[in-house]
């Protein structure tokens, strides 16, 4: 393509959100049309994420009805949405039916958990709601780009940060039949991952030097990384689960383990995930541990293999902010416009953060 696609955040205000713009304004093919926050309308970007003065210079938030005032007809929007879980999926079905009404040529990425379940149902049994927009849920696609070669949808539902770093564990181990279908998972996340609005899970005097489990086999993203791992992999998939809150700001670190069928060696293993991302660029098969310091900040996925027996041990390294949502919802977007998908994800990882 040759002219750049207008790209538009809707709630631009978070950390996600300022993940996105901090992405958009390096993208070679994308140009930012709109940060909207209806709370910072009017603000400039600036005075909310400071690292982001100098390559948004000048850019303001917008409110959520003020954005398509100044999109022209006919153009291609590209709407990134990181509203929240609940909220998102009724903002996105207005954006659309504005979009529609100036014949814009839209693909939507939600970060939110509103479109990644199929049935309606399903959502609601989770979040405890009705959902916002349920005619909506047959143009979503929910999947990590990588166990997926094609959609058949316009828009897309990007899985969680806890999802995103256990199913690319998951899905090859399933997909190889090596070990029964049940896995057990740890994991530990950032404070980043509990967004913006401080609590009590994330103030810094209770998180700071400290690790600590919560909802441990009872998390509401367990169901949604079970139902992507069945789909992905073919397989009836059972995932216990248990979260930690970590002592640091980005980044996801999970440690799965499962049960061979047979006596199977950590070669074998690795060889599993070298073939199973042989052509995914954001997913490195590590010969040592992975480490969290290599990745945060970038869009990879360090993977890290153990065996011992009939025991099988896989761990998974990523941000939670970039490949777990703002650089996984770019990877998706690029696929969406037949982009290549690498684009505007390329910048190594700064190391010693």
């Amino acid at each position: 393509m040759t002219s750049l696609i207008q790209a538009v955040v809707i709630g631009a205000g978070g950390y996600v959100g300022g993940e996105l713009l901090r992405l958009i304004a390096s993208h070679p093919s994308f140009t930012l049309a709109g940060a909207v926050s209806d709370s910072r309308a009017g603000q400039p970007i600036a005075d909310t994420f400071g690292h982001l003065s100098q390559a948004l210079s000048g850019k303001v938030f917008i409110a959520r009805n003020n954005w398509l005032d100044e999109i022209q007809d006919g153009s291609d929007i590209a709407i990134f949405s990181a509203a929240p879980h609940g909220a998102s999926a009724e903002i996105i079905a207005a954006v659309l039916d504005a979009g529609n009404e100036k014949r814009l040529t839209m693909h939507v990425v939600d970060s939110s958990a509103d479109f990644r379940y199929s049935e309606q149902s399903a959502w609601e049994a989770v979040y405890g709601a009705g959902h916002g927009a349920p005619q909506l849920l047959p143009h979503f696609t929910c999947a990590v780009p990588e166990h997926v070669d094609s959609i058949a949808t316009p828009h897309v539902a990007h899985p969680g940060c806890f999802a995103t770093a256990t199913l690319l564990a998951t899905v090859p181990l399933m997909r190889s039949g090596l070990t029964e279908a049940e896995v057990f998972v740890s994991g530990v996340t950032g404070s980043t991952g509990s967004g913006r609005t401080p609590q009590s899970g994330t103030h810094h005097p209770e998180r700071n030097s400290n690790l600590f489990a919560y909802r441990p086999l009872a998390h509401r993203h367990a169901p949604e990384i079970a139902a992507l791992a069945t789909a992905a992999s073919g397989r009836e998939t059972t995932v216990h689960f248990v979260p930690h809150s970590g002592p640091f700001a980005r980044g996801i670190h999970i440690t799965l383990q499962a049960k061979a069928k047979t006596t199977v060696s950590a070669e074998q293993l690795r060889d599993v995930y070298v073939a199973a991302y042989a052509n995914a660029p954001f997913v490195e098969v590590v010969k040592a541990t992975p480490n969290l310091k290599h990745v945060v900040a970038s869009n990879m996925c360090h993977l890290g293999v153990a065996a011992d027996g009939d025991s099988v041990v896989v761990m998974s390294v990523i941000d939670n902010l970039v490949k777990g949502a703002a650089g996984g919802a770019i990877q998706w977007m690029n696929r969406l416009w037949d982009l290549p998908e690498t684009s505007g994800l390329t910048a190594p990882a700064p190391g010693w953060t």
